[in-house]
């Protein structure tokens, strides 16, 4: 350098001081809130809303959503991913030819520009990705590639709650892997998940992978990495004697053997005044003296739904469950998806006067030409008490296969503690879950849209098969707080805390506090994160506030000072030791790196 000048390096602290860091805590909870996560988040001033399901993201909030990330990130990395950035702003062409403008129905963002043209806000990016792939590759020797964003999406809930639970908009990591053949999409699945147990792993989450559906995103194979959580809106099952866990959605049923009807004798049609309800039914059965005891399980439960497939007419179904179970909605939805599923209203009934509430019976339908689908335990041969299509009448040993014929099978029957394992691996148990990550094998429908072909090894174009595999990054900092938050407050893992350690000045002795300095200094230079709380306030408002805020590792300086120690607290475990002040930098940072 000119003049014999030396080259000055100026080290920058990145000790956070809560006396400047854009903080407020509150006491009560938000009004609105439900869910641990949500007050917590709010309380400790991680995250404020600003309309429902749109939340803004506070320092602390933003710093634990990117250490979240950076793991993410690393592990998407270690496989193979590349890292892109796509537009959350979208054109409908791409979407309308993979036949999802209308697919994904009012959960989808949709705008106008300036011209009138449409658009809209990504919920996934399927679509794109496929797009830009195709863009750039032509061979199969380019092939296979694995392309990751981590993006805000957006879906219009009809009910946002919970937080960042469950909004309209949030942070999500969604890869895609392209292969030239089915083998490759097996490698990269089985990839992803490895990784995803990874990461979730790293971040201490207590989660379950599951058997699923694929729902609107198409495709194949399909599991779900749920968090056991209370608060949870997926009900999943596992085996009492096995690894058989499953989505409730997922869930199969074991069909029972077709029985032998010769000896049935004919259904007989009966009068069941105000008969209207299973219970009525099985009361008036057990009073008719009909040579056997009848309960719930013993009758046949017609409900009736419209179910509209994307662009067509609604057609009215009938869906067949035994009496002692009740139609699941969610299972019946995933049955039906892409299409949309509702209960028949008053105005249905009224148009279709065949349909007599409270005594729909299977041969009416069959008369009027009606789709019937039943439980997979509604087999041939299996006699039933049913609907007879007349007010005040029911049939009495009806025979599925002498007496009406269904239209096939379909999972939409509640799923019971108890119920037998599908691989008879025992009975289930029901849990409560978040999904924090979903992985597909989509195979080859939105290369199949796009006619995204390469030129495969023998010369000939091969279709090109894909992986869609998603995390929900700012859902698993709601389920962090859900799984390890206490009374007191959050409690985060030394993975994803926004801070390494907390340091507490607890008293006002002017020395004490020049310690406290100290050892934040010497906590820096050690590379850890530090958060500083040199406020003017009471030591009580101190510690419950770093309590609320919830970092791994907290150190108080305070009445211990003057006798040689200072406090080493564990937020998780409550655990307090006493350190001496003498080599107390050094023994507390072997602590938290041990």
């Amino acid at each position: 350098m000119g003049g014999g000048a030396a080259l000055r390096i100026t080290w920058v602290t990145v000790i956070e001081r809560l006396s400047h860091l854009f903080l407020r805590t509150l006491r009560d909870d938000p009004a609105d809130a439900e869910v641990i996560s949500h007050k917590l988040l709010v309380r400790a001033g991680y995250v404020r809303r600003v309309a429902p399901g749109v939340y803004s993201w506070l320092p602390l909030g933003l710093r634990t959503l990117r250490r979240i990330e950076d793991i993410v990130r690393e592990e998407m990395n270690a496989i193979g991913g590349q890292e892109i950035l796509l537009p959350a702003l979208l054109p409908r062409e791409p979407y309308e030819k993979s036949n999802r403008w209308t697919e994904y129905g009012p959960s989808l963002f949709r705008v106008k520009d300036r011209k009138g043209a449409d658009m809209l806000l990504g919920p996934t990016h399927e679509e794109l990705f496929t797009l830009t792939v195709q863009g750039e590759y032509s061979s199969y020797k380019d092939l296979p590639a694995t392309l990751y964003q981590i993006q805000t999406k957006y879906r219009d809930e009809e009910r946002p709650r919970a937080g960042i639970l469950r909004g309209r908009e949030f942070v999500m990591k969604d890869s895609y892997s392209f292969d030239v053949d089915d083998a490759g999409l097996d490698r990269s699945y089985e990839a992803h998940r490895g990784a995803y147990q990874r990461i979730f792993d790293r971040l201490g989450v207590d989660y379950v992978i599951v058997k699923a559906t694929s729902g609107a995103m198409g495709g194949s194979a399909s599991e779900e990495f749920l968090a056991v959580a209370p608060a949870g809106e997926d009900t999943f099952v596992r085996s009492t004697g096995g690894d058989y866990a499953a989505n409730v959605e997922a869930v199969t049923t074991p069909a029972p053997e077709a029985l032998d009807y010769a000896a049935t004798p004919e259904a007989v049609v009966h009068d069941t005044p105000d008969a209207t309800t299973i219970d009525a039914l099985v009361e008036w059965a057990n009073a008719a003296d009909l040579g056997r005891t009848v309960t719930g399980a013993d009758t046949l439960k017609c409900v009736m739904v419209k179910v509209t497939e994307p662009g067509k007419e609604p057609e009215l179904v009938g869906i067949g469950v035994p009496g002692d179970r009740e139609v699941d909605m969610k299972r019946l939805e995933a049955s039906f998806e892409p299409a949309t599923v509702e209960l028949l209203d008053e105005e249905d009934f009224k148009n279709n006067p065949f349909l007599v509430k409270g005594y729909i019976g299977p041969r009416g339908l069959e008369r009027n030409e009606v789709r019937f689908l039943v439980d997979p335990r509604i087999v041939m041969g299996t006699a039933w008490i049913s609907g007879a299509d007349e007010p005040n009448r029911h049939v009495v040993d009806l025979v599925c296969g002498r007496d009406f014929t269904p239209s096939g099978t379909i999972e939409a029957a509640e799923v019971r503690e108890g119920d037998p394992a599908p691989d008879g691996s025992g009975t289930l148990t029901l849990q409560r879950g978040i999904e924090i990550g979903h992985i597909f094998q989509l195979g080859r429908k939105y290369t199949d849209a796009f006619g995204f072909d390469v030129l495969g090894e023998d010369g000939k174009p091969a279709r090109v098969t894909m992986g869609s595999y998603g995390i929900g990054v700012s859902r698993l900092m709601a389920v962090l707080a859900e799984q390890r938050a206490d009374g007191k407050g959050l409690s985060w893992p030394a993975a994803a805390a926004p801070f390494d350690v907390h340091v507490v000045i607890a008293n006002k002795d002017e020395e004490a506090a020049r310690g406290a300095e100290e050892l934040a200094e010497a906590f820096d230079e050690a590379g850890l994160q530090v958060l500083f709380d040199d406020r003017k306030a009471s030591p009580g408002v101190k510690f419950k506030d770093s309590e609320l805020v919830g970092m791994p590792w907290v150190v108080v300086v305070g009445r211990g000072w003057s006798e040689g120690t200072v406090e080493l607290r564990e937020r998780a475990t409550g655990e307090v030791t006493q350190v001496p002040v003498d080599g107390a930098a050094d023994a507390i940072i072997a602590t938290l790196r041990g």
